[in-house]
């Protein structure tokens, strides 16, 4: 793809900006201040505007996590983090029309964030740490799962019932799993029921399941941007 540079480098904006956010996000601080500290980061390293309604972060803290909604109507809120705690971050960059999306899920334990891609230090008996390793066992299920003659609603169908099986729900609001990523965002497709458009027919596409454990109170989100070349699968 001829502009896939200006894509890989919005996303790449995105990626270093969750990265900061470990030394960011910390007891105490609010949910409408990790937004603002988060724009600016992405501001700083040169994105001009946000394609998700003009949101760049879309932040949750707490049981706020397992909240889905359109981002018409997000405000953050006064929430603080707390000395074990979870926040999801989804990000909206965009740069010259070009898009980044990318969300992670940071656990806080005795009040610092810790690890979100390679989990540091980690107490494998603190609860919340099984929704952020599911959310990376589902990626790896959808990559090896995926094909280029499959359709959005294979795909749909295939990772709904993966997510059931893993004792979780999925919490979108509008019950997808991920979208295209287009110069329009009103263009998007989505990974939904009656989707017949096969994955070959478009060029870049997320995959962003949003769940909870059926038990639990807390929300749990990782995003990535996927395409394939050649019949083979990459990550943006």
């Amino acid at each position: 793809m001829e502009q896939l540079s200006n894509y890989l480098h919005v996303q790449a904006i995105a990626k270093s900006t969750i990265s900061e956010l470990k030394n960011v996000i910390k007891e105490g601080i609010s949910e409408r201040e990790i937004v603002c500290k988060t724009e600016d980061i992405m501001r700083a390293n040169g994105v001009n505007s946000f394609w998700y309604h003009g949101i760049g972060a879309f932040v949750h803290v707490g049981k706020r996590t397992t909240i889905s909604e359109s981002g018409k109507g997000y405000k953050p809120s006064e929430t603080l983090v707390g000395r074990n705690d979870i926040v999801t971050v989804d990000l909206s960059p965009e740069l010259n029309t070009y898009w980044g999306d990318y969300a992670r899920t940071f656990i806080i334990i005795d009040g610092k964030a810790v690890g979100v891609d390679t989990l540091e230090c980690i107490n494998n008996e603190f609860e919340l740490m099984d929704g952020v390793k599911v959310e990376e066992n589902l990626h790896k299920i959808f990559m090896n799962y995926i094909k280029p003659d499959m359709t959005f609603e294979d795909v749909y169908l295939h990772m709904n019932e993966v997510i059931n099986q893993l004792d979780y729900i999925n919490l979108d609001f509008a019950g997808n799993l991920g979208h295209t990523i287009e110069f329009n965002k009103d263009n998007r497709r989505y990974f939904e029921s009656g989707n017949k458009t096969k994955l070959s027919e478009v060029t870049l596409f997320t995959f962003e399941p949003h769940i909870k454990h059926r038990s639990l109170e807390y929300g749990f989100k990782r995003e990535d941007i996927y395409y394939f070349r050649d019949g083979k699968l990459f990550v943006l």
